[in-house]
């Protein structure tokens, strides 16, 4: 009978963040299996957000990719015991993608 690791077993701390004009939830900590797909926290947000288009990423830089494990990227970005997800809404995305096209235009 093969037994599962201890790290894939682990809960993992994910805390939400709001930026730009994205709503802030109530609950911004939570726990879930590291066995879970990043895809679970993505669905959770956009349930709890009533929003069907959300960018989320991590590590203030990338977005993962759904199907990655959330213990992977806790063990590879998390710090301080949790996982750091920060999200915005369409409005702030564009708002950036419209400030990096006057930069552009400028330089």
């Amino acid at each position: 009978m093969a037994s599962e690791s201890p790290s894939s077993t682990r809960k993992v701390v994910v805390h939400l963040r709001a930026t730009g004009d994205a709503p802030i939830l109530k609950q911004a900590k939570f726990k879930i299996p590291g066995t879970d797909k990043f895809a679970k926290v993505i669905d959770f947000l956009r349930r709890q957000l009533h929003r069907d288009t959300l960018f989320v990423y991590v590590n203030s830089a990338f977005s993962p990719n759904p199907d990655e494990l959330v213990i992977d990227l806790y063990n590879n970005f998390g710090f301080d015991g949790k996982l750091v997800a920060l999200y915005a809404v369409m409005l702030h995305i564009i708002g950036i993608f419209m400030l990096i096209m006057r930069y552009l235009a400028e330089g």
